[in-house]
C-alpha cells in the first residue's frame, strides 16, 4: 500500500495505491491553515481509505521547499506550515518513507507523462490558481534543481510578480470578489491572458519547451483565462523563435497531482 497526497493551498487530496500503477477513489477535504491541524486531518483521512500499513508515502505541497524536500521555506497560503518537519511528523506518523515536491511540480510531471504533455519531450507546466507555480519537465522527470521552480513569482515589472497580476488572489484582493463571480463577458479575462501570454514568453526563453500545458482553477474553471487569447497575445509578443510552443489545457483535473505522485515515487523506489 502507498499514500499518494497533494496539499494545495485551499484543498488537500488522498488516495491509496496498491500497486503503483493505479489509487483508488481519492478523497478531498479542505487544508487546515494551522500545521499541526494539517497533520492530524491526513493521518486521520489516510486511515480511514485503509487500515493497512503503507511502504511509502509521496506527494506535493504548495510553496518552496528546502533542498532536503524535508520542510517548506516559503508558503503564502501555508504560512502556518513552514519551517515545520513535514516529512518527519508524516514518517513517524506512517512509519515509512515520506517523499516531498512542490505540488505544482507533481501535478506537472502528472499532465507530461498521463495527461496533455503525453509525447513532448520538454513539458512546462504552469498552474494559475490560488496562486501561480510551474515546473520543467525533461524525459519524464521533474528537471534538475536546487529549491525548485517559481514562475510565479517572476517580475513583470519593477514591483509586480506574475503572481501578483494573474493569480486567483490577486483578484480576490483587487476587485474584492472571487474569481468565479466575475462574468466570462468582463474585459477582465483578456487583461489576465495578455500579462499571461508575457510571463509565459519568459518561460519560453527560459526553458525552451516543445509545449507548455497550462492548469489550475484560473484556466480549467468557468469563467476562466481562455487558452486561445493566451495564444494571441503571445504570438504578438514572441520574436525570438520562428514558432511558439503548443499551448494545451491541463486534462486530469483536480487529481493531477495524485498521478504525479505515482510516477515521482517509482522514480525514487524500486521495491
Amino acid at each position: 500500500m502507498y499514500l499518494l497526497f497533494d496539499i494545495g493551498a485551499t484543498k488537500t487530496r488522498l488516495a491509496v495505491s496498491k500497486d503503483k500503477r493505479s489509487f483508488d477513489k481519492p478523497v478531498i477535504f479542505d487544508t487546515p491553515k494551522d500545521f499541526n491541524e494539517g497533520i492530524k486531518k491526513i493521518v486521520k483521512e489516510a486511515r480511514k481509505l485503509t487500515p493497512n500499513n503503507f511502504r511509502a508515502v509521496c506527494g506535493g505541497i504548495t510553496g518552496t521547499l528546502d533542498k532536503d524536500h524535508s520542510k517548506l521555506t516559503r508558503s503564502p497560503n501555508l504560512s502556518s506550515w513552514v519551517m515545520q518537519p513535514i516529512q518527519e511528523k508524516l514518517e513517524q506518523e506512517f512509519k515509512c518513507p515520506v517523499f516531498i515536491e512542490n505540488d505544482a511540480a507533481i501535478v506537472g510531471l502528472g499532465e507530461a507523462l498521463a495527461g496533455s504533455g503525453i509525447g513532448d519531450s520538454i513539458v512546462v507546466y504552469i498552474t494559475v490558481s490560488t496562486g501561480v507555480g510551474g515546473v520543467r519537465i525533461v524525459n519524464g522527470e521533474i528537471d534538475e534543481h536546487s529549491y525548485g521552480f517559481e514562475p510565479g513569482n517572476e517580475l513583470l515589472d519593477m514591483q509586480h510578480s506574475l503572481e501578483d497580476m494573474v493569480s486567483g488572489s490577486a483578484v480576490m484582493e483587487r476587485f474584492n470578489k472571487k474569481p468565479f463571480e466575475i462574468p466570462q463577458s468582463d474585459h477582465l479575462w483578456n487583461e489576465l491572458a495578455e500579462k499571461l501570454a508575457f510571463g509565459l514568453h519568459n518561460s519560453i526563453v527560459h526553458w525552451s519547451p516543445d509545449s507548455i500545458v497550462l492548469g489550475g482553477s484560473m484556466i480549467v474553471g468557468d469563467p476562466a483565462i481562455r487558452i486561445e487569447d493566451v495564444k494571441r497575445y503571445l504570438k504578438e509578443i514572441s520574436k525570438v523563435y520562428p514558432n511558439i510552443p503548443e499551448i494545451k489545457k491541463a486534462r486530469l483535473g483536480a487529481f493531477g497531482g495524485i498521478y504525479g505522485a505515482i510516477y515521482y515515487l517509482n522514480n525514487r523506489l524500486n521495491d
